[in-house]
């Protein structure tokens, strides 16, 4: 029980580092010392350094000599910029290390955990594995399908319109959920959306939540580089930078206009009329990026869903309809019989005053 109990301590101390550790893991650390008291507690510093161990330990000091180690996922086993984490909790003299979940990473990979028991420290494993996968999904994805965690976002009214006849959609959902919002934004690395939306809606896509400093990713689906000469767009860009994703290469006019002002140009390939989704996805991984957020339009949204290129669906309701003249959440998808309908699995509905939040996963991948 005692295992569970502090493990638990150590992941909702992981869960406060989201959208801020990448391309490391969020990890918590707790070490209970031989008296029974916590001696220690840390998660993965913003950045992703130090590590939650090598902060714990350092917390600890003599106190770690024969303590309990608690660890959110595998303690390292490479030397990396800083030492492993493994030899770290070997050399402070904790006795036993509790760990929810192995490290996918093939430089770990089991290896820490040896480490550790060639040492003579007892180690057990698979302490709320599910609850510790669920955490770092982005991450454990990263790794093993070279993707990071998608995240798909929407505010609707009660009949799904984004937007009345006109377009205005400032603002369908009331307060409450604007902050949930904001929230999720602060919770991943970078904030996605078409560039039709970043036209017609003028968005910072920054969160703006009280207590937190967000450094993340502002990405734009360009495919024709239609942002060119748009200043509006790239306030803070020296903290949070910009990524147009884009079919024309970085040689085109309009693309060295844009880094000029320091945005990040990448081109990809199309498909059909959108820069390919696979490849946009591959390289935010390769960049180190385990947590995006996509905020629509509508068209990028579907786009997402018909690739079946998602984990997360976040749909805001609110308790009003604009009627069949509103803009709908979700554009065409080509579906013309029943069966082939996208079905989804809600995981949890929130009531946020005025306001719904039906959160669903993707368990068709």
């Amino acid at each position: 029980m005692n295992d569970i109990w502090h493990m638990r301590s150590a992941l909702n101390l992981a869960r406060t580092g989201l959208g801020r550790t990448a391309p490391n893991p969020t990890v918590g650390c707790v070490v209970v010392g031989s008296a029974g008291y916590i001696v220690g507690r840390a998660r993965t510093a913003d950045g992703g350094r130090p590590h939650a161990e090598t902060v714990v330990l350092e917390q600890a000091g003599d106190n770690a000599k024969g303590a309990t180690a608690y660890v959110t996922l595998e303690p390292c086993s490479h030397q990396g910029k800083t030492g492993p984490c493994a030899q770290a909790l070997i050399d402070s003299g904790v006795k036993r290390v509790v760990i929810a979940i192995t490290d996918p990473d093939i430089r770990v990979a089991g290896q820490g955990i040896k480490m550790l028991e060639g040492a003579g420290i007892e180690v057990i494993t698979d302490v709320l594995k599910g609850e510790a996968y669920a955490l770092n999904e982005g991450y454990f994805l990263a790794r093993t399908q070279n993707r990071p965690l998608v995240t798909l976002k929407t505010a609707t009214s009660l009949d799904s319109k984004i937007a009345t006849a006109s377009g205005e959609s400032k603002w369908i959902t009331g307060e409450g959920a604007r902050y949930a919002g904001h929230i999720e934004r602060a919770q991943h690395d970078a904030i996605i959306v078409g560039v039709n939306t970043a036209l017609a809606d003028n968005p910072s896509l920054l969160p703006r939540v009280n207590g937190t400093h967000y450094k993340g990713i502002r990405i734009v689906f360009d495919t024709n580089l239609r942002l060119a000469g748009s200043d509006w767009f790239f306030n803070d860009i020296e903290t949070n930078p910009v990524w147009l994703l884009t079919a024309l290469a970085e040689a085109d006019e309009k693309a060295k206009t844009l880094t000029a002002k320091g945005v990040k140009i990448i081109s990809l390939p199309k498909k059909g009329e959108c820069v390919d989704i696979v490849k946009a996805l591959e390289y935010m991984a390769s960049q180190g990026l385990t947590r995006v957020m996509v905020e629509g339009g509508a068209t990028l949204v579907s786009s997402f869903i018909k690739e079946n290129f998602w984990d997360r669906l976040l749909w805001f309701r609110n308790d009003s309809v604009l009627g069949a003249e509103g803009h709908d959440a979700i554009s065409t998808l080509g579906i013309d019989k029943l069966e082939n309908r996208i079905k989804l699995q809600k995981s949890q509905t929130i009531e946020l005053g005025e306001d719904r939040l039906d959160v669903y996963r993707n368990n068709h991948r």
